[in-house]
């Protein structure tokens, strides 16, 4: 299941492609300032009004250049670090464990890491874990065959031409429901087969002599490889085209088009959908939802028009393409060099220990995350939590009740929301239970498939059941956060919950100005442009009047506007509907942290530390939260698939959009970042 709106700013920033890179975390002196707020980071070359983003970071920026291992070098790397350290001395500790009891988390979070990291097991393996599912493709002789295939895959984790999941009907959230939605493709969306600019054309040129190097691994002769490549390319460009793109995919009425069996049929000539629930396992079930019907159209169309020896092709590319991280280095090091080095800029590999690292956490994470949890977060910091948390959802409370554009009908039904949050800090109260996946000594690709099996099974399971509403989407690990419409919840994993975020002995502005912000964001992300759409029992479901939706969406389009002007870089534009949600959370958490952070004592005071006053300190602690370095491969993928906008200008645009921002620091109508008064954005 996808989370919807997941998260706050930097996560998008951890969750695109390898996410999160590392770096070494800050240690706070022992001053009273504790130095969370280094002057030495700053650049007072540069204004505040200038450029607030090197004005806050520009001494950091310099010092902090992008390791060749990583796409992008900021805070949230630091972080990322620090996590990555605590959590190798868990898995070191649990593979030296050589004789633990079979099933124990011990042994299977130790033997999962112990096989990934036996590099010499997996070079000696090449593509033999493959061997059966290749010849089992090579089997197939017609679109039955072909969709037989497809749907074992699937069943086995792996997600072969469409992507399908289980989770609550968006306008009934009580019940499960089977989501299909668009898939298939090799580059990360439709945008890099379609779009014209020089940066996609060349992207674009290199994926088509990947699909040859690849199919030249599995065997292929140099000329049958690049027939074949074309004839893979050609159908992924079908595929392409008959899919939805990321700006039509933010609105979930878009998204909505429930089915029974027999209409789907109808919609997709040549397609079974009885067959193809039988493949799933799927039991019992007659209603679906298909996200995007014209993908499937043209995917029934192709079943029959594309000759089945092309499909097999197609199948055994992504298979040994998705599979590729996983097995000996001639294939992880091709995979690596499109999709990390041309498509992301990353000049060499992480440390092998950090990527076996996230796939662990990313298979089993909740075993590791009990671990992690048990040795690096503390009650206290729960407790602290809360408290903000809390004190955040009273002051936006307080912003609702005096807004000038919404009607006392909406407002009634905004808090009714707001109130029903549910909160989910640090970790989950109950565990999810692995006992069903058996994890092996001596085979990391069967490790892998059998991790991916089980989650399947697992998300399988929820058909005809009640909806978990305790079951978390991320692991404690995690630094992230994120807002679920369907559920109404905002969650905080404890991997989030440390510098620069949040710190215990920090004073109230670093604190508000990090993870105050954070929380601020992920509950106006249940008022943003999606989740406004969503009801406090997380239905689907228009709860405002025409005119104060009118209002919104006026006030929404200022923001798009302010971002649609920027140029990032070359010529290309930050995307202003694409990130408005993103946006639209940043501006609403900034402001409720400030308000609520004007209700402590160091907030009504004047008191300055490191020569700042409170207020300076607060945007300064929202300045660091962004500081980063991005090299300009991975800022282009991020302009055309992120929700996000860039660092810079998270760090920019909002506090240019806040009155408190201006006289904190003395920002003059001269000042290159001054915004006039009519043209600030003020929404919620």
């Amino acid at each position: 299941m996808q989370l919807k709106h997941a998260l706050i700013s930097g996560v998008a920033i951890l969750t695109m492609a390898s996410c999160q890179e590392a770096g070494t975390k800050q240690t706070p002196d022992t001053t009273p300032s504790r130095k969370l707020l280094d002057p030495a980071n700053l650049d007072t070359t540069v204004s505040p009004g200038e450029n607030f983003f090197l004005y806050a970071n520009g001494a950091w920026l310099k010092n902090n250049p992008i390791p060749n291992s990583e796409t992008r070098w900021g805070s949230f790397n630091e972080l990322q670090e620090n996590n990555y350290k605590a959590l190798k001395a868990l898995l070191d500790s649990a593979a030296s464990v050589k004789n633990a009891p079979a099933g124990s988390a011990t042994q299977k979070v130790g033997d999962f890491y112990r096989t990934g990291m036996d590099s010499v097991a997996i070079e000696k393996a090449g593509i033999t874990p493959l061997n059966e599912a290749l010849t089992r493709i090579d089997n197939i002789k017609d679109a039955n065959g072909l969709l037989q295939e497809i749907t074992l895959e699937h069943t086995q984790g792996i997600g072969a031409l469409f992507s399908f999941g289980i989770s609550p009907d968006e306008k009934n959230v009580t019940k499960q429901i089977c989501q299909f939605s668009q898939g298939g493709l090799g580059m990360p969306g439709r945008e890099y087969y379609t779009d014209q600019d020089p940066r996609t054309t060349g992207i674009r040129e290199a994926y088509k002599q990947y699909i040859p190097k690849v199919l030249s691994l599995m065997g292929a002769d140099s000329n049958a490889a690049k027939k074949d490549a074309a004839d893979i390319y050609k159908l992924e460009l079908t595929l392409a085209n008959a899919s939805m793109t990321r700006v039509d995919m933010r609105d979930p009425y878009k998204l909505y088009n429930k089915f029974n069996l027999d209409g789907i049929d109808k919609l997709t000539p040549g397609l079974d959908w009885k067959a193809l629930f039988a493949g799933l396992k799927i039991t019992g079930q007659d209603s679906l939802m298909v996200a995007t019907p014209k993908f499937f159209t043209e995917a029934a169309k192709q079943m029959k028009a594309t000759p089945i020896e092309v499909w097999k092709k197609y199948l055994k590319f992504h298979l040994v393409n998705d599979l590729s991280p996983y097995m000996s280095s001639a294939f992880d090091t091709t995979h690596f060099a499109f999709y990390n080095k041309t498509l992301r800029g990353q000049k060499e590999q992480q440390l092998r220990w950090k990527r076996i690292l996230r796939v662990v956490d990313g298979s089993i994470g909740e075993l590791l995350g009990q671990m992690y949890v048990d040795k690096n977060f503390k009650p206290e910091a729960k407790k602290h939590m809360q408290e903000l948390v809390d004190n955040l959802q009273k002051t936006y409370a307080d912003r609702i009740q005096k807004l000038d554009w919404m009607s006392e009908e909406t407002k009634k039904k905004a808090l009714t929301k707001l109130n029903g949050f549910m909160k989910k800090i640090g970790y989950p109260d109950k565990w999810r239970e692995y006992s069903a996946v058996t994890i092996v000594g001596n085979d990391y690709v069967k490790n892998v498939l059998a991790t991916s099996q089980w989650e399947y099974n697992y998300e399988l399971n929820k058909l005809g059941k009640p909806v978990d509403r305790a079951e978390w989407g991320m692991t404690p690990p995690t630094v992230n956060a994120y807002y679920n419409p369907s559920f109404n919840e905002i969650v905080f994993p404890a991997g989030i919950l440390q510098y620069p975020f949040f710190d215990e002995q920090a004073d109230d502005a670093v604190n508000y100005g990090g993870i105050g912000a954070v929380i601020g964001h992920e509950m106006t992300h249940g008022f943003d442009d999606q989740g406004r759409l969503y009801n406090a029992d997380g239905n689907l479901s228009n709860w405002w009047t025409p005119a104060d939706s009118t209002n919104f969406t006026i006030k929404s389009n200022v923001v798009i506007d302010q971002f649609n002007k920027i140029v990032v870089m070359d010529t290309t534009h930050a995307n202003g509907r694409l990130t408005l949600g993103e946006n639209l959370a940043d501006l609403g958490g900034l402001n409720i942290a400030y308000e609520a952070f004007k209700k402590t004592k160091q907030g009504q005071s004047n008191e300055k530390i490191d020569g700042f006053t409170p207020d300076q300190r607060f945007f300064l602690s929202w300045a660091q939260v962004w500081r980063a370095n991005t090299r300009p491969e991975e800022m282009a993928s991020r302009l055309k698939m992120d929700p996000h906008s860039p660092s810079e200008l998270r760090c920019n645009v909002t506090p240019s959009n806040m009155e408190a921002w201006y006289k904190a620091f003395n920002i003059k109508p001269t000042d290159k970042m001054f915004r006039p008064e009519a043209e600030r954005a003020r929404v919620w």
